[in-house]
């Protein structure tokens, strides 16, 4: 999946020059808390965000004796130093950059334009569809050997079973680099005859571990 496929597009945005009080309306009237920053060509120039706001405002004891700080303009406070991504990216790469740099937001840049903007909750979203945890269903998962053909035998159980597999993830597994879990989303609700079968066909199913049926 590229990252154009679930980039907003409709980015809420502010100049240098916007005050600090003016990015606090945008973002209680956006329920936002990430604003990039631009110019008159639409290039991104910094980010603002919810954090940084906190930091450069007073405390609500002390408003009136340091109101004047709310009409500082924004590129006081803002990050010049924005990781960015591109709307042919891979959204797996950028989850990545998300993890290993603690960020909130990504924005986006096509010809050094802002095009569009990715958050924390748009990758969770991304990460539910495509685990198929929103549909009806149950989740399977197979301990097997880590050699080539593994997915394959799996797959073949399931299609007997006339199931249709709603996503698949493999991982290694952590306690034996001999082996590697592979989860199923499976469309149906009583996989019972299903784990039954994949018993029989020497597999070991980690999960659901039913009663009688070995583990």
């Amino acid at each position: 999946m590229i990252v154009e496929e679930i980039m907003k597009t409709n980015v809420c945005t502010l100049f240098p020059n916007s005050t600090i009080a003016d990015a606090i309306l945008l973002m209680e009237q956006k329920k936002i808390r990430h604003i990039p920053i631009i110019n008159q060509d639409n290039r991104l120039i910094g980010l603002v965000t919810d954090r940084d706001i906190r930091d450069a405002t007073p405390s609500i004891f002390r408003a009136e004796e340091y109101k004047d700080d709310l009409q500082k303009p924004l590129e006081t406070i803002m990050k010049t130093d924005v990781i960015t991504g591109h709307p042919l990216d891979f959204v797996e790469e950028l989850a990545a950059l998300f993890y290993e740099h603690h960020i909130g937001c990504l924005p986006i840049l096509k010809d050094r334009k802002l095009v569009g903007i990715i958050t924390e909750t748009d990758l969770l979203h991304t990460l539910v569809e495509l685990t198929g945890a929103h549909q009806p269903g149950s989740q399977i998962e197979i301990k097997v050997p880590n050699k080539a053909g593994m997915l394959w035998e799996v797959a073949t159980v399931i299609r007997n079973r006339k199931a249709n597999i709603q996503s698949v993830l493999v991982y290694p597994d952590k306690k034996d680099e001999n082996y590697k879990i592979i989860v199923l989303r499976v469309q149906t609700m009583n996989p019972v005859g299903m784990i039954d079968d994949l018993t029989n066909a020497g597999l070991q199913v980690l999960w659901p571990n039913l009663p009688g049926l070995p583990s």
